[in-house]
C-alpha cells in the first residue's frame, strides 16, 4: 500500500480513471470494471464531474454517477474516491461559489459525505488564485472534502497555491496531477517532480498508457481501421523511438511474467514521488494488466534501462 502525499489515503498504488464510465464503457460495463478491480485488490478510483459531457447526448456529471451508483450497490470499504472541479459545463472556472456548487453536485452523485481527494481539475488565471485556495480550505475545514490537490498546473503557479495556503494557514494540497509517462517525461521531470519533492506532495500520473500506445497495441503511425475513440491519439507515438520503447517494455515484461501495459505502469511507479498512476480500462478484460502495474517490481537497472530508451519527447 502507498500513502498518498502528507494525507492518510493509504491505497494500492493504482488509480481507475472513471473517464470512460459513461463513454466507451456504459453502466453495466463499468459496474464489472469496477467489480474486478476491487476484487483485484484495487481501491483508488479517479473522475471528474466533467466526464463525460464530451459526448453526445451526455452533459457532465456521467462517471460520478455510475461509480455513486457503483459504491451504493457494492458498498466496497477503504475505496478512496478523487474528482475534479472546473470543467463541467455548468460549473465551470475555480471561482469560490462555482467550486462549492460543484462540490455539493459531485457530493450528490457520488452519494458520498465527503470527497476524499478534490483536484482543481485545470488552473483558471481568470480568478485571484487566493480565492481558490481559500474556497478548496473551507470545504475542508466545513467537511465536504478531506484532502485538497492540484492538475495541469504549472510548477510556478502549482507552488503558489501552496505558498498562499502556507500562508493563510488552510489545507494544503496533499498531491499532484500531471501528463505524464515514458512518451511524455520532460515538462514533468523538469518542473512537477521538483515541486513535488520539495512539498512532500504524491503525483497521480494521467495517460499512464500514454493513451492505449504503451499497451504495444499500437505499432503504425496509421490508426485507420482502429475503432477506438484514442487510436489516433495513441497511433502519433509510433515513430522508430516509441516503438523502441515498445520493445523494451515487451522484453523486460516478459522476464516478469506481465504485460507491456503493466511494465510501463511499474516504471512509473519507480519515478521520483509518483505514488499512483492512473489507468482506464472499458473491458474487464484489461483490468489484470493494470493490476499487475501495481504490484509488479522492476529493478534499478530495468529502470535505467526504460529512461535511456525514453530520453526524448515526441511532437505534439
Amino acid at each position: 500500500m502507498t500513502r498518498i502525499g502528507t494525507s492518510d489515503l493509504d491505497i494500492l498504488p493504482l488509480a481507475l480513471g472513471g473517464n470512460v464510465f459513461g463513454w466507451t464503457a456504459d453502466r453495466d460495463a463499468s459496474f464489472a470494471v469496477l467489480d474486478a478491480f476491487s476484487a483485484g485488490g484495487g481501491d483508488f478510483i479517479d473522475t471528474a464531474d466533467s466526464y463525460s459531457a464530451w459526448v453526445p447526448g451526455n452533459s457532465g456529471g456521467e462517471s460520478e454517477t455510475i461509480i455513486g451508483a457503483w459504491l451504493a450497490d457494492r458498498k466496497p470499504q477503504g475505496v478512496t474516491v478523487a474528482t475534479k472541479v472546473s470543467q463541467h459545463p455548468e460549473f465551470r472556472g475555480l471561482a469560490a461559489s462555482t467550486v462549492r456548487a460543484a462540490a455539493e453536485a459531485s457530493l450528490g452523485r457520488l452519494g458520498v459525505e465527503a470527497i476524499d481527494l478534490y483536484y482543481a481539475h485545470f488552473d483558471d488565471e481568470t480568478v485571484p488564485l487566493e480565492e481558490t485556495v481559500a474556497a478548496f480550505g473551507a470545504l475542508v475545514s466545513d467537511g465536504l472534502v478531506r484532502y485538497v490537490a492540484v492538475s495541469n498546473y504549472s510548477p510556478e503557479r502549482l507552488q503558489q497555491w501552496i505558498d498562499i495556503a502556507t500562508e493563510t494557514g488552510v489545507a494544503l494540497p496533499v498531491a499532484v496531477q500531471p501528463h505524464y509517462n515514458l512518451v511524455h517525461r520532460n515538462d514533468v521531470e523538469a518542473g512537477i517532480i521538483p515541486v513535488a519533492e520539495r512539498n512532500h506532495l504524491g503525483l497521480v500520473p494521467y495517460y499512464a498508457l500514454a493513451s492505449g500506445f504503451l499497451t504495444g497495441k499500437y505499432r503504425s503511425t496509421d490508426a485507420a481501421g482502429q475503432a477506438s475513440p484514442r487510436a489516433q491519439g495513441a497511433a502519433k507515438y509510433a515513430t522508430t523511438q516509441g516503438l523502441a520503447i515498445i520493445d523494451a517494455l515487451e522484453g523486460i515484461g516478459a522476464a516478469h511474467g506481465v504485460s507491456i501495459a503493466a511494465t510501463a505502469l511499474a516504471w512509473l511507479r519507480a519515478q521520483p514521488t509518483v505514488v499512483a498512476p492512473i489507468a482506464s480500462a472499458s473491458q474487464v478484460a484489461q483490468v489484470p494488466d493494470l493490476l499487475d502495474g501495481a504490484r509488479v517490481e522492476l529493478t534499478a537497472a530495468e529502470v535505467a534501462e526504460l529512461d535511456r530508451v525514453s530520453t526524448w519527447t515526441p511532437a505534439s
